[in-house]
């Protein structure tokens, strides 16, 4: 199948310039070109050049972590995709919970951005997950289910997304998915990719686990098989974490 593992990092709302610059050279200088891993980080708005120009001829990529559906207009405060792409994105998160959650994101507003980063060339990172009382009411497939539709629409160029699956339960609570949780979730992920867009892209779309990721817990979900990396969110902060779990993809997923 040779999907090739994919690792990205979720700085949040953190980092002053200083800060970040010291994050991405450390980034930078552990990095092994040798390992077979896309990586991406996605630092805040005001970061992303910076950042981009920080690893500059490297294999480390940039994506955002949010995009509004229009080209211009009025609308304060939001960031178009023609302006990511030349502030040097290649990705951008889209349907985040927190953004789901926080910020009141529908499906119907998701799905728009979804289709308007792909028009513009830039990858998305589709992010989906249910809440606690979801889980324990065995309502997680079902959720899973209704944002895919929502936000996939069967027209779009899936060659240029990636998923990942983010149970809430698991974000920034120490809590994760266990490894049989995780490889549940994905099959059914890739199962459903399946019947809406075909075997074929079922087989080649890369399904990321994200949810209190750390080097300690990277290789048991990691190992498996329908698990292709990882959306990592405070380990991404501490660059010696972030190495330790993409050379974990790297060596996990390629063995």
């Amino acid at each position: 199948m040779g999907r090739r593992p994919f690792v990205a990092g979720n700085w949040k709302m953190h980092n002053t310039l200083a800060g970040a610059r010291e994050l991405m050279r450390g980034l930078r200088d552990g990095f092994d070109t040798s390992w077979p891993v896309d990586v991406a980080v996605c630092p805040p708005n005001p970061l992303l050049y910076p950042m981009g120009k920080e690893v500059d001829g490297t294999a480390i990529k940039v994506g955002a972590q949010n995009v509004h559906f229009e080209a211009q207009g009025a609308f304060t405060g939001e960031i178009s995709p023609e302006m990511l792409k030349h502030a040097g994105c290649t990705y951008v998160i889209v349907g985040h919970s927190e953004r789901r959650q926080i910020f009141g994101e529908t499906g119907q507003f998701l799905r728009k951005k979804v289709s308007a980063a792909l028009k513009e060339g830039l990858e998305v990172i589709y992010c989906v997950g249910e809440t606690l009382n979801e889980r324990e009411n065995n309502a997680t497939i079902r959720v899973i289910e209704r944002q895919l539709g929502e936000g996939l629409e069967a027209s779009i160029d899936l060659s240029r997304v990636t998923i990942a699956y983010e149970p809430v339960w698991a974000i920034g609570t120490g809590r994760q998915a266990t490894p049989d949780q995780a490889q549940e979730v994905h099959a059914f992920i890739r199962e459903k990719i399946g019947g809406v867009f075909g075997p074929r892209e079922a087989g080649e779309i890369r399904i990321l686990y994200g949810g209190s990721v750390k080097p300690s817990n990277a290789e048991g979900l990691l190992s498996c098989p329908d698990v292709d990396g990882a959306l990592v969110g405070g380990a991404c902060l501490v660059a010696d974490d972030f190495l330790s779990i993409i050379s974990t993809a790297a060596r996990t997923k390629t063995s």
